[in-house]
């Protein structure tokens, strides 16, 4: 499926390149071009009304990591009306469709696909999803997010930072420190050791591209390399990368044997900077204003800031946030909800 999904993007990017090609011949060779230019709209519009489309259709359609980001995207919750999914990116969501019901003068519902997080960029190059919100680090340098777009971000503190579960890991990563007055980076720190990622995710990619850990170790979900390193004993995984707030969410609330990487003084370590934003088609111009305006309003209304308080920083259980304010998705499109995958590891480079 793998092969199949990036001969799929690769077909979509050389169609898009030979239509603009096309194109830019018809503006030097003008006359009579016309049936060719018709043609190329054919293939591949020029321009299109994302916004118009959406509220034809009455429903937006959104795609979601079924694979938990705490507190941005939580663990589906099954209520008497059906399946719910909650957390930051669900309210956001939520708040996106309101702001499309009032700009189409009819209701808009968001359609909510709840997938594998490394295939929402897939689904949204096969033009299934007019945008997908799962605490994507926006710009991340990588093959596979080329020919995307990404919104104004709504959350800042993002970054990739490391967890450990072990006090001599972090003792090794402590003592590998320079003199606060040195300058130097903070990944050869982790020169090797054991890291997990989840696939697709931004940690994965800064880990292949700037880290030597002695074994590198890719995991379908968060879940799935905890459950790793709760069943080896031999070969134990010594960090965990992912998101900062993801990860000091985790480990306050439900992995408590585990601990962030710090300094000496601390303070959390930081690999990354990373701010999250919505992504979009490259082409979805006209969405990505409206998107961007959503997200201004929401930051000078204060309401942005609410809500980061309200998912970060207060103490709920989220299976009575979904049950009462939970976005509904179709179940049957979902992969196996507590099939959180398995592991596998690569060698060293």
């Amino acid at each position: 499926m793998r092969r199949r999904s990036r001969d799929t993007i690769l077909i979509l990017r050389f169609t898009r390149h030979i239509s603009r090609f096309t194109a830019g011949l018809c503006l030097l060779f003008l006359p009579g071009c016309g049936l060719v230019f018709d043609a190329v709209q054919l293939v591949y519009p020029v321009s299109t009304n994302e916004l118009d489309a959406i509220c034809r259709r009455g429903k937006a359609q959104v795609g979601m990591a079924a694979e938990p980001f705490r507190p941005f995207v939580f663990p589906a919750v099954w209520t008497d009306e059906g399946a719910r999914v909650t957390g930051f990116d669900a309210e956001l969501v939520h708040e996106i469709s309101e702001a499309l019901t009032n700009r189409c003068g009819r209701p808009v519902a968001p359609v909510l696909h709840l997938i594998r997080f490394r295939d929402l960029f897939l689904l949204l190059n096969e033009g299934q999803l007019d945008f997908f919100v799962s605490a994507v680090a926006a710009g991340v340098p990588a093959p596979a997010r080329a020919g995307f777009a990404y919104s104004s971000p709504y959350f800042e503190q993002g970054g990739i930072a490391g967890i450990t579960k072990r006090r001599e890991v972090l003792d090794v990563v402590q003592g590998r420190l320079p003199p606060e007055e040195a300058m130097g980076g903070t990944a050869r720190l982790l020169d090797g050791l054991a890291i997990a990622v989840q696939d697709g995710t931004a940690a994965q990619m800064y880990a292949e591209s700037i880290l030597r850990p002695a074994r590198l170790i890719h995991c379908d979900s968060l879940p799935a390399a905890f459950e790793l390193s709760a069943t080896t004993d031999t070969t134990p995984v010594d960090v965990i990368l992912g998101a900062k707030p993801v990860l000091d969410f985790v480990t306050k609330t439900t992995r408590r044997d585990w601990v962030p990487l710090t300094d000496r003084t601390g303070r959390i370590l930081l690999f990354t900077e990373a701010e999250y934003s919505v992504v979009m088609a490259e082409e979805s111009y006209k969405l990505r204003w409206f998107v961007n305006d959503v997200i201004f309003h929401l930051r000078q209304t204060g309401r942005l800031e609410a809500m980061r308080r309200r998912w970060l920083d207060e103490s709920y259980a989220y299976p009575r946030r979904a049950s009462i304010e939970g976005l509904s998705f179709d179940v049957a499109k979902m992969p196996a909800h507590y099939a959180q995958g398995t592991c596998r590891e690569t060698a060293p480079r």
